[in-house]
């Protein structure tokens, strides 16, 4: 979605054209170590803010402290005053007062598509305009504002990052997330991942997360960090999560309750360090994990019910003073095991400031404030956790200021500029595992059989790559197949394609809350096995999951971008046309196939593609 070029836009976008020049000049330095100095979190500091705070909270009911606490999903998209579901959501906000929102792709328990800007924006100023107190409002903005909402900056997966081994990408990333985020309404970004993914099996935290090694996800977490405080005009709080660290786990928290192994000393060095990086860098907010960690608690209590793990470990052998979040409450992690109301007191028992989607608002409500009137929590406990939430509100601006300007959004969202950024990182980020025969880049396009193999229904996966590919001339030998094609097509499709001489996989597979896995699902693995049992070379690109190689040793040449965006796919089209260096390291093992910053370099062979014409081969 764009709008006619004004001066006004030119002026406001000069100091991050400044910046995008810098961040191309850089050179890729090896990750460094996270600053020592610990700092207390941005928003939570100033004599001015507590002051405000302290105002509202002494104009509160105990109710009304209690629903502070409360956060609450919204889709972003319009609802017709006359619906129940409208009807619920203004009792929550004008009459019980609940704290905050949550930016989530589900209505009425059924995902839905994104929101686009002014939709998301437009109902965030009617729920503010109805709050007593202004409304905190949070996103899992993972990949900037583009995992919620529509028309916006579309970054490629954390682990990209890590890959082109320059933490400069995710300040980058950090600084312009912030500055759509705060354009749209939005003051509390659920992210960066401090997890360190070092199971392969893991099927919740995958690409999410930085990596393997917690020195890199170290410096990637502080470098997010550092990104998004960097902007004075757009102050956003950031959250590390999920604390203790949700990486060395195969199991996902949305169905069940997931473990944690290891000794004391094993989860300090790998799975604290990140977090330790991210207190010293200022973290405003950490999330917490529905998950056991046997080493420190018994493994019937899950972490974001442990008082010896959110108060002893979190802030007091960590030092944390910031805003303790809850992961969603409606997980099966916690449900199976706590009704709502036992989950949200026994959280706040354990030392959390604010629950998060609990999947019944008002029982939660109802569960703490019984609580404090029987003497189980205090209601100093309850006030200690309002300063916390209302003091950031404060800090955020929100007394001086809580509507956005609906003309601004597109001045701020899905600029040219920050897509560039978006797009240099993909393509620094695709990484070349395996290339027998030297099959990448292409000898024989037109001789070439592409398919794409999209995850669920291919109406968005797939589709760039399939774009490039027809812009590059390839047409009749381009095919995009979903999770829903029969064994029958699958196999006509490769009949129709038996006169090509080798052929490019282009696999979708990513993390998915509630799907239990990271696999290549449907027909497809017998599909792709039938391609290699043609004798013929097959070249497989893994837009998502890096591990798939361990499913399809046998393929001729692999690469991996990390990402399922559609600007990995174009960067995936580039790597194999040889229009684009290709520099990318693992920051993971695949175990058996891969080490650690594993990765082929080659440089390019043919000049990229104009918006209208052919690549050429590159001249000595």
């Amino acid at each position: 979605m764009t709008r006619p070029f004004t001066w006004f836009r030119l002026a406001a976008l000069l100091p991050l054209a400044a910046a995008i020049l810098a961040f191309a000049a850089v050179p890729v330095p090896a990750p460094k170590a996270p600053v020592k100095a610990a700092k207390a979190p941005r928003i939570l500091t100033g004599a001015t803010e507590e002051a405000t705070a302290l105002r509202w909270m002494h104009a509160m009911t105990l109710r009304e402290k209690i629903a502070q606490l409360v956060v609450i999903p919204f889709s972003g998209h319009p609802l017709n005053t006359r619906t129940k579901d409208y009807r619920k959501f203004i009792h929550l906000v004008q009459q019980e007062n609940v704290g905050g929102m949550i930016l989530v792709n589900v209505a009425g328990g059924r995902i839905v598509a994104k929101a686009n800007p002014l939709e998301a924006a437009s109902f965030i100023n009617r729920m503010q305009r109805l709050a007593k107190v202004p409304l905190i409002v949070g996103g899992d903005f993972e990949r900037g504002a583009s995992m919620r909402v529509d028309d916006t900056t579309a970054f490629p997966h954390a682990m990209a990052f890590t890959a082109s081994r320059d933490p400069n990408e995710a300040r980058m990333e950090g600084e312009i997330t912030a500055r759509e985020a705060r354009a749209l309404g939005v003051h509390w970004i659920f992210f960066p991942d401090a997890d360190v993914n070092n199971n392969p099996d893991n099927p919740i935290i995958n690409i999410r997360s930085y990596g393997e090694n917690p020195d890199d996800v170290s410096a990637f977490v502080s470098a997010f960090i550092q990104g998004a405080h960097s902007v004075s005009s757009a102050k956003v709080l950031v959250t590390a999560k999920h604390f203790p660290g949700h990486g060395d786990t195969a199991t996902d928290s949305h169905l069940n309750l997931a473990t944690i192994p290891g000794d004391k000393a094993r989860l300090d060095a790998v799975e604290f360090a990140p977090f330790r990086a991210a207190i010293k860098s200022g973290v405003d907010s950490v999330m917490t994990a529905h998950l056991a960690v046997p080493a420190i608690e018994d493994p019937s209590i899950p972490a974001t019910l442990s008082p010896k793990i959110l108060t002893g470990l979190l802030r007091e052998e960590l030092g944390f003073r910031g805003i303790v979040v809850t992961d969603a409450l409606d997980m099966g992690g916690i449900g199976q095991g706590f009704a709502v109301g036992e989950a949200a007191v026994r959280a706040l028992e354990a030392g959390a400031d604010v629950l998060l989607m609990p999947p019944d608002a008002e029982a939660a409500i109802n569960a703490v404030e019984a609580a404090v009137k029987s003497g189980r929590l205090t209601q100093k406990r309850i006030e200690t956790s309002v300063m916390r939430l209302l003091t950031a509100k404060a800090g955020l601006g929100l007394a001086q200021k809580k509507l956005v300007d609906l003309e601004g959004v597109h001045e701020v969202v899905d600029s040219v500029e920050s897509n560039a950024v978006a797009q240099r990182i993909a393509e620094r980020a695709v990484t070349l595992v395996n290339n027998e025969g030297a099959l990448v880049p292409l000898r024989e396009p037109a001789s070439t059989a592409f398919f794409a193999l999209a995850e669920g229904r291919a109406l968005v996966e797939g589709q760039a790559f399939s774009a490039e590919l027809h812009r590059r001339g390839q047409n009749g030998n381009v095919m995009v197949l979903d999770g829903t094609t029969s064994e029958a097509d699958l196999d006509a499709a490769l009949q129709k394609q038996s006169g090509a001489k080798e052929y490019v996989v282009a696999a979708f597979v990513s993390f998915a809350a509630y799907k239990g896995n990271v696999a290549l699902g449907g027909g497809f693995p017998q599909f792709v096995e039938k391609l290699i049992a043609t004798g013929k070379p097959v070249t497989f690109l893994a837009l998502g999951n890096p591990y798939l190689l361990r499913n399809f040793p046998k393929v001729s040449a692999y690469l991996t971008t990390y990402s399922t965006v559609p600007l990995a796919e174009s960067a995936a089209v580039k790597a194999l046309f040889g229009e684009i260096a290709i520099t990318g390291k693992l920051p993971v093992t695949i175990p058996g196939y891969a080490g650690y910053l594993a990765g082929i370099s080659l440089e390019p062979t043919r000049t990229v593609l104009a918006a209208s014409g052919t690549a050429g081969t590159r001249r000595p």
